[in-house]
C-alpha cells in the first residue's frame, strides 16, 4: 500500500501545531497502454483502483487521469474513465509534484 502522504512537507505554527501541506495531484499523461472502462451505477474511484491495481489506496490516480474535482469517491455513472497503467509513472510524478514544495 503506498503512502501518498510520506513525502508531503510537515509544517510547525509558533505556536508548536503541526500539520502536513496541502496535497497536489500531478497531470497524468495518457500513454497508449491506457484502460478506458464506462462507469456504472455504484462505481467508486476505490473499487476502480482496487479493480486494476490491486490497492484502493491508489484512487487518486484514476481521479486526476480523469481530472475529477468532486469532493467523492463516487463516480458519475455513464462517463468514460481512462484507467493509467503505468502506475510507477504517476507515483514517480506524485512525488516530484509534492517534493518540490
Amino acid at each position: 500500500m503506498a503512502n501518498r502522504y510520506r513525502d508531503i512537507a510537515r509544517l510547525r505554527t509558533t505556536d508548536g501545531i503541526e500539520y502536513v501541506m496541502n496535497t497536489i495531484y500531478p497531470e497524468i499523461p495518457l500513454s497508449d497502454q491506457d484502460y478506458y472502462v464506462i462507469s456504472t451505477g455504484g462505481d467508486r474511484y476505490d473499487n476502480l483502483a482496487q479493480q486494476f491495481y490491486s490497492d484502493h489506496t491508489l484512487w487518486w490516480v484514476i481521479a486526476a487521469a480523469n481530472n475529477s474535482e468532486r469532493a467523492s469517491l463516487i463516480v458519475e455513472p455513464g462517463v468514460q474513465l481512462r484507467i493509467p497503467t503505468d502506475i510507477q509513472r504517476a507515483l514517480e510524478l506524485f512525488r516530484q509534484t509534492n517534493r518540490k514544495r
